[in-house]
């Protein structure tokens, strides 16, 4: 199973987020730091944001931030809310009536068993667990404790 792109990025901005503890992430700051356009982010905001993992606050010192405690905020909760689909296979699908094997099969048992599992270890990390301790983290996104670097004009 691969995650995309915009799994990827919901998890970082996430990440971001949780990592600046002085306020609000303007979507160009965490656009810089990770070296990604602000449109590509905001359309993975408004899955985050509708699904309550974070909140956007409008206007000239707007930004988003997190909904809830990084320590609330699970993997699997991103991952759910980001994903279309999780089929593996193709008989993971329910028009899947080519294969004669399709109600008997152990390969389909085996993947739905696996699949599970990485639903049940996604489930058991958050997001604090990504960014603590966040000093590091911090330097890297071009954080610092009085919020984010701004560069000079």
């Amino acid at each position: 199973m691969r995650l995309t792109k915009q799994t990827n990025y919901a998890f970082r901005i996430l990440m971001y987020c949780a990592t600046n503890t002085a306020g609000l992430s303007r979507v160009a700051e965490i656009a810089k730091a990770y070296d990604v356009s602000e449109t590509f982010l905001f359309k993975i905001l408004q899955p985050l944001n509708e699904g309550g993992l974070i909140e956007t606050v409008r206007g000239r010192n707007g930004g988003v931030r997190l909904a809830r405690p990084a320590a609330e905020i699970t993997l699997l909760d991103v991952v759910r809310l980001t994903e279309d689909n999780f089929n593996m296979a193709e008989c993971f699908e329910k028009d899947a009536s080519d294969c004669p094997l399709v109600d008997t099969c152990k390969l389909t048992a085996a993947l739905r068993e696996a699949l599970n599992a990485f639903f049940a270890v996604l489930a058991k990390y958050n997001v604090e667990d990504l960014t603590r301790p966040s000093e590091h983290l911090s330097f890297l996104l071009g954080i610092d404790e009085a919020g984010p670097r701004v560069a000079a004009h």
